[in-house]
Order: C-alpha cells, then structure tokens, then sequence
C-alpha cells in the first residue's frame, strides 16, 4: 500500500516537472530578445529540470 502512494506521488511530480519543462521550452522558442544571460539562466533551470526528472524516474524504476 505505502509502495502505491509513493509511485503515485512521484508520477504527480514528473508530470508537474514535465509540465514546467515544457512551460520554460515554450516562453524559450516564442521569445525572440533573449539576453545572453537569460538564455544561461533558462539553460540552468532546464538542467536543473533534467536532473530532478532523471533522479525521479530512477526512484521510480527502484
């Protein structure tokens, strides 16, 4: 029982990280002034998504 709630709340979590994933591509692909620093910064978030999403699914898979 408690190893179903615990799948469950880590898919809730991938799908709200794979949600701010695809917020944080779309502000990227529909603005076209990005500042160097800007774009750096959207790259740090995007990493920082990336990790979170890969160490979730490993948890997942465990």
């Amino acid at each position: 029982m408690t190893t179903l709630i615990i799948e469950d709340k880590i898919e809730r979590t991938l799908e709200y990280y794979f949600q701010k994933k695809k917020q944080l591509k779309d502000f990227i692909n529909k603005s076209n002034n990005l500042t160097a620093d800007q774009i750096i910064q959207c790259g740090e978030e995007m990493a920082e998504l990336e990790y979170k999403i890969t160490a979730l699914q490993i948890a997942k898979e465990n």
